[in-house]
Formats: structure tokens, sequence, C-alpha cells
């Protein structure tokens, strides 16, 4: 994030950086914590507006992909690996995403060694409390 940023303004802001796309952002899908490098990563769900897209000056290729043909081996980071596995591990319990899906996937990523990663996963449903 940027200064004086919101996340969902970062999260717009890095997909155009990365992939040069045009979305309409969605709910928060995941917070991942990844404390060996000092991060958090946030991911949104968005809807693609248009097939206008590129790589950007952070990306070396961007590319679109059905589930079964997604290169896992190639995904340069665990957070987005996690991410998309959890998305459609979702998405096949429930059948659909909408917008009025509420709960946002919280995992850390722990690295205890170079090579090896360890996962914890926790799903918080946003509060219904009024109460600002």
């Amino acid at each position: 994030m940027e200064n004086s940023e919101t996340t969902s303004q970062a999260a717009l802001r890095e997909t155009i950086e990365e992939s040069g796309a045009n979305v309409e952002l969605n709910e928060l899908f995941t917070v991942i914590n990844v404390p060996h490098v000092n991060q958090v990563h946030l991911f949104y769900r968005a809807n693609l507006l248009n097939l206008d897209y590129l790589a950007g000056p952070e990306s070396l290729e961007v590319s679109m992909f059905s589930e079964d043909e997604i290169p896992w081996e190639s995904i340069a980071f665990p957070t987005i690996t996690h991410t998309l596995k959890t998305y459609f591990s979702v998405l096949h319990e429930k059948g659909q995403l909408n917008d009025q899906y509420a709960v946002v996937h919280c995992h850390d990523i722990l690295k205890s060694s170079p090579l090896d990663y360890t996962t914890t996963t926790e799903r918080l449903r946003p509060s219904t409390d009024q109460h600002s």
C-alpha cells in the first residue's frame, strides 16, 4: 500500500500495475499473514470488465486459465496459490459465489526453512453488529 491509500484502492492499483486489467472490485476474500517477510497480503474478489489486459511493469506474463489449466508450479508466490485454491474449494462447495458471500479466509504462511511453508487457515465472518 502507498501512503494515504485504502486497501481497496491498493488492490485496484496493483491489479492495473500487474495485469493492466479493468476490474470492478468486490468483497475482501483472503487475508494472508506472511510474517517471515513482514507482510500481510489482502486479496479481493473482482469482476473482469473486459478482455483488455496485458503484462504491466511488474509482470513478465499475464494469461487467463480455466481451473484445470492453471500452471500451479509456475505461480511465483504461495499467497496467490493459497488464494486460488481457497477460491476454487469454496466455489465447488457452494456452487457459486455472489456479492452476499461474506466469509473472509485468513491464512498464515509460516516458513520454517527456505523451502518449507506451513499454512494455517481460519474463516472469519464479518460482524453483523451495526455499531461503528
